[in-house]
């Protein structure tokens, strides 16, 4: 609840970080770039490979991988790159948002003879049948997760309460979207202490990196 460790770290956070009431937990949904969007694009648009730094949400790693940009698109307000991901020798998504620097390489590529849909937002992320089964009761704040994230039921409750179910395994990706919807989500079944022991991190993290001597 509002009172709850998870709560109480979040509001410390927000007050070490200056922010309002809610703010620090959209730290991970940073603006676009336009000058990373004009390079992606231009890639796109000329069949050319790029070599970008980036940011994966679900293992919580930093990467730099020479890709194939296909497609861009935007998905419920977020930007998108479609790609062939040469590191992995597959096709991915790149949030973009999530691209640190992208750098532009003179090689060319020969584009996909036939166009490829967009995904829909399940196929952005992927559950496993057999991952762990998370339910969580959201307050209004929160129901945009059971609007936007694969669940296996969505059931209302009383206080305009939605109980949903999902399954997750990506420890990194789980307690990022319980920091975002702090105080607004309670774990009804799963360890009901993750949320707080990930606030206890991120508040961790920050307090070490603003004790680091300036060079």
């Amino acid at each position: 609840g509002p009172g709850g460790p998870l709560a109480t770290a979040l509001e410390k956070l927000d007050r070490a970080l200056g922010l309002d009431s809610g703010d620090a937990l959209d730290i991970e949904l940073a603006e676009v770039d336009a000058a990373v969007l004009a390079t992606l694009r231009a890639g796109v648009e000329g069949h050319t490979k790029v070599r970008i730094d980036y940011y994966s949400y679900g293992r919580d790693q930093r990467s730099t991988r020479v890709v194939r940009p296909w497609r861009l698109f935007n998905q419920a307000g977020q930007w998108y790159l479609h790609a062939w991901c040469e590191n992995v020798s597959a096709e991915r998504h790149f949030r973009v948002d999530r691209i640190e620097s992208v750098t532009a390489l003179a090689e060319v590529f020969a584009p996909p003879a036939r166009p490829r849909p967009a995904p829909d937002s399940a196929a952005v992320y992927h559950p496993q049948s057999d991952d762990p089964v998370w339910v969580l009761d959201l307050d209004p704040p929160a129901h945009w997760i059971a609007e936007q994230y694969p669940n296996e039921a969505v059931e209302e409750r009383g206080g305009s309460i939605l109980r949903v179910t999902l399954r997750a395994a990506r420890s990194a990706w789980l307690e990022r979207l319980l920091l975002r919807a702090g105080s607004d989500v309670r774990v009804v079944q799963g360890d009901r202490a993750f949320g707080a022991a990930a606030a206890s991190r991120v508040l961790a993290r920050y307090r070490a990196s603003s004790e680091d001597p300036v060079l």
